[in-house]
């Protein structure tokens, strides 16, 4: 059981990994590539990351949460972050913004399987 917990911790930090990617190195690149250029103004990937760091967030913390209560800062941090990822998949409130929502989100993401994989770690799974 604790495998899967792992797993799922693993695979929502390598997906917030792949937002930053996306939002930071992929402009970069799209400018010296063009054919990448349409990939990373696709706004379907927007929407494929934050549809799939949903599940596999929530899935995440409710197996760690069913063997010990998780704080709700915890729960707050990543509600947060995937408010702020969909917040940026969806060019809300400017599109200008999506980039830094993206990215804050991502990171809030990545923090809190991080602090859920530690507390596991450390006994208070």
């Amino acid at each position: 059981m604790k495998n899967a917990a792992t797993w799922a911790d693993a695979s929502a930090i390598a997906l917030s990994g792949l937002c930053l990617l996306h939002c930071l190195a992929l402009p970069l690149l799209a400018s010296l590539l063009p054919l990448l250029g349409a990939w990373s103004e696709a706004e379907w990937v927007h929407g494929l990351f934050v549809a799939l760091a949903m599940p596999v967030t929530g899935y995440a913390l409710w197996r760690t949460h069913r063997r010990q209560c998780l704080p709700g800062s915890m729960w707050l941090l990543a509600g947060c972050g995937l408010s702020l990822l969909a917040a940026g998949a969806l060019g809300w409130p400017l599109a200008k913004a999506e980039t830094g929502l993206t990215v804050a989100g991502s990171l809030m993401l990545a923090g809190t399987h991080l602090w859920n994989a530690l507390r596991r770690r450390h006994g208070h799974d």
